[in-house]
């Protein structure tokens, strides 16, 4: 790797802790104001609390690139690469002359949503206070899944400001190159790219072992994503989730898929962008990573973790009864939850398991710990939101309200810290240090970018 490549990844800082939205916002303000000849700071919009929308412009390079972090707001990863990513690029001519992109970075693209999350963002950074504080919202109010679509019966065009302001200047710099700092929870290092590219897939890989964390070899996120390589995907638009639902028989597949398409299906469709992701977890067991084989099938897998999934949906919708004439529409915690607990989509899942080839083979212990064991994790943060959805309504409570309320809330709060001790005596974790998330995420992001610049 080019030596200004290197200088760049060994001087991002030991940081401690993530940003808050303010923080960030005013770290880009200082940035502009430090160098007014390299970057610009402005506005692509508002959020939909009337939140500004900031974007830097940073460079005069011949192609235009764009990177964004928190798509979800849960996932911050992102912000903090931006934010030394940033301040180099401004600082450092020949960093810029090297990688020939006008950038476009906006730090944080669900300011609403990450504000959310501000109850973990500066630790302690456990399973317990992560989930406790953790806000991700419903599929149609994410900003990077509400894009406008027409599919065969699915039909979105709910818009949100965000996903407007986003898609405006995707329309107006149409950008060669898109990096989109998404970052999961628990797990190992993985990609997605919206077309393959092998060369590049051994170095992606590289950095991330570079620095001691391990792939994600379990399965993918959804059984409609196609795997190209170990730990890299293809990514795609809705339409690919839609095939997957009507191929194993599902029935009204729009109230299955409520959100719209991507931002990256939609760059991909208008001009032709390359999308890249990089996905990484705050924590990790070294299981993610055994390709060794378990005793199971890759069927058996996932059907138990369906049956668990299925008695832990009775035992959220029974808290949910319970507090049902209090949870009103405007609580975006419920909505998640509801979301998160339909089991609509499960048949479609148990069909696949039965049916398809490919799950009948052995599992790895790392496909068998991804279905059974993280599945349980994921879980555990709806678990956090449904305590946090009383939380809400109890601040504004009246009456017999309250009572019922905090009986619900003392239900969730069982659920939750329940589940949270299992998993910390079943797990074996490590938390990542940010430091080395941000420079495997850096790393891979120049890779993929001077690739497809120099292409």
């Amino acid at each position: 790797m080019e030596r200004v490549f290197q200088d760049l990844l060994n001087d991002i800082p030991d940081y401690q802790e993530f940003l808050t939205l303010e923080e960030l916002n005013e770290s880009s303000k200082r940035l502009a104001a430090a160098y007014p000849s390299v970057v610009e700071l402005f506005e692509i919009g508002r959020t939909r609390n009337n939140r500004p929308l900031l974007c830097l412009k940073i460079g005069k390079g011949s192609k235009n690139a764009l990177m964004f972090g928190c798509p979800h707001p849960n996932e911050p990863i992102g912000t903090m690469m931006l934010e030394h990513f940033t301040e180099a690029l401004a600082r450092d001519e020949a960093l810029r002359r090297e990688l020939d992109y006008t950038f476009y970075i906006v730090k944080v693209w669900d300011a609403d949503g990450y504000a959310m999350n501000a109850g973990w963002i500066k630790g302690p950074y456990t399973l317990y206070n992560y989930s406790r504080h953790f806000y991700r919202p419903a599929s149609n109010l994410q900003v990077d899944w509400t894009f406008p679509i027409d599919y065969k019966d699915l039909h979105f065009h709910d818009v949100m400001p965000e996903t407007q302001a986003m898609k405006d200047l995707i329309d107006r710099i149409r950008p060669t190159f898109t990096y989109a700092l998404h970052n999961s929870g628990f797990g190992g290092v993985y990609w997605y790219v919206t077309e393959d590219i092998p060369e590049v897939y051994p170095l992606l890989a590289e950095a991330s072992l570079r620095q001691g964390i391990p792939l994600h070899l379990g399965e993918p996120e959804s059984p409609a994503i196609v795997s190209l390589a170990p730990a890299v995907c293809l990514a795609e638009g809705i339409e690919s989730e839609y095939d997957y639902y009507e191929k194993y028989g599902a029935q009204d597949i729009p109230k299955i898929i409520k959100s719209g398409t991507c931002s990256d299906a939609y760059s991909k469709q208008a001009y032709g962008t390359f999308t890249f992701l990089t996905e990484m977890p705050y924590f990790y067991d070294a299981r993610i990573n055994d390709s060794t084989p378990s005793k199971f099938t890759r069927s058996e897998a996932v059907l138990r973790k369906l049956d668990w999934l299925e008695e832990s949906n009775r035992r959220v919708k029974a808290v949910i009864d319970m507090s049902a004439p209090y949870l009103q529409d405007d609580n975006l915690f419920i909505k998640v939850v509801r979301e998160y607990t339909d089991g609509r989509g499960d048949e479609s899942v148990r069909r696949m398991a039965k049916e398809d080839p490919e799950y009948q083979k052995i599992a790895t212990v790392a496909e068998y710990f991804d279905s059974v064991c993280i599945s349980r994790f994921y879980r555990l943060l709806a678990y956090g939101m449904l305590v946090r959805a009383h939380e809400f309504e109890l601040e504004r409570a009246e009456g017999a309200a309250v009572e019922t309320l905090r009986s619900g809330l003392g239900a969730a709060e069982e659920l939750h810290g329940q589940l949270a001790a299992e998993l910390e005596e079943e797990f074996d974790y490590s938390v990542i240090p940010i430091k080395k998330l941000a420079t495997i995420q850096l790393e891979c992001g120049i890779r993929v970018a001077k690739y497809i610049h120099n292409r």
